[in-house]
């Protein structure tokens, strides 16, 4: 199961770092690697699931993302 899957009761609570991030990175090309494989099978509908955990999993980076402050609007301040 992806590791952007975490129970409610540490929803919020989980620390956010450079392993957790590196650990969805690696999971996300597993996915994509396996997504193509089974598309170049011919075997499309198979792979939803998998395209689904991505999606979250890239949302959930998009997130971090946008909550974390960047150099670059510091430099244009």
């Amino acid at each position: 199961m992806s590791v952007a899957f975490v129970p409610d009761w540490l929803r919020g609570k989980a620390e956010v770092n450079q392993e957790t991030i590196q650990r969805l990175l690696e999971e996300n090309d597993q996915l994509i690697r396996c997504i193509v494989e089974y598309q170049n099978k011919g075997r499309g509908n198979e792979c939803v699931q998998y395209q689904h955990v991505l999606h979250r999993n890239l949302i959930y980076l998009a997130t971090i993302a946008d909550a974390s402050p960047t150099s670059t609007s510091k430099a244009m301040e």
